[in-house]
């Protein structure tokens, strides 16, 4: 991959691009008019809008040197989206799998790392410390060979999210929801658990598709001594997230 370009403005290869899905996607002589542009991300995303009657596109600067046909392919999983239609299966195809080869993969890790930021509070809360979690776990579980990240506590309370590792910048982040006297230890320190497993069972392409809970990292976590009390206090915890997201009867 070449270095990476700081690029905002107009692209006119990228216009054309976008111009040739939009006939393409939603069959329209009349099309609105499209700006396009490559943009500094901070990884892979790339997104598009209508407004005021045109088509903005941003396309992830990774991709500046992708060959047209995998442009192409992008635009029209775009477009399908801005228009709410299926994207054709031969353009996911085509995208998906030069998304994630190899070369790609790792120029994107280089713009996160380069560009991204983690908000990072302090691994010490009102009633846990997540430090000191961390090596009485690595020691019980691991052997004590797990290298310690970054660790924090998020700055909210989350629900839906209660634990995420993140391995281009190097952090475990906790849900603050678990930081509390009410909380069992034994569910706070599942969930880091859960996440350092995340260091020793990295993610893995495995046919096109990114695995993040291999066989042996499901196997691995249920070796913790409380898994399943766990999981049934963290079942409580997830049930009014459910609830709030199913979508309400209308009365007649």
């Amino acid at each position: 991959m070449t270095e990476l370009l700081d690029v905002r403005s107009r692209d006119a290869r990228l216009d054309s691009i976008f111009n040739a899905a939009l006939h393409e996607v939603t069959r329209r002589k009349d099309t609105p008019q499209v700006q396009a542009c490559f943009y500094p991300y901070a990884g892979l995303s790339s997104t598009i809008r209508l407004r005021n009657g045109r088509v903005f596109a941003r396309v992830s600067d990774v991709l500046i040197q992708s060959p047209p046909e995998v442009l192409h392919s992008l635009a029209c999983i775009l477009v399908a989206k801005l228009y709410r239609v299926k994207a054709p299966s031969e353009h996911e195809k085509v995208y998906h799998e030069y998304a994630t080869s190899t070369p790609v993969l790792h120029a994107t890790e280089r713009t996160r790392r380069k560009r991204g930021y983690k908000i990072i509070t302090s691994a010490l809360g009102r009633t846990y410390n997540l430090e000191e979690a961390f090596s009485s776990l690595n020691k019980q579980y691991f052997g004590g060979e797990l290298d310690r990240p970054v660790l924090s506590w998020s700055q909210g309370k989350t629900r839906r999210v209660l634990g995420h590792h993140d391995h281009v910048h190097g952090t475990i982040t906790i849900s603050r929801t678990l930081d509390s006297p009410k909380v069992p230890r034994f569910v706070t320190e599942y969930v880091l658990y859960h996440e350092m497993l995340h260091i020793k069972h990295p993610p893995k392409m495995v046919r096109g598709r990114t695995i993040y809970h291999s066989r042996e990292f499901r196997s691995d976590e249920r070796l913790y001594e409380q898994f399943d009390d766990a999981l049934k206090y963290l079942e409580r915890i997830a049930s009014p997230v459910r609830r709030e997201r199913r979508p309400r009867r209308s009365r007649s």
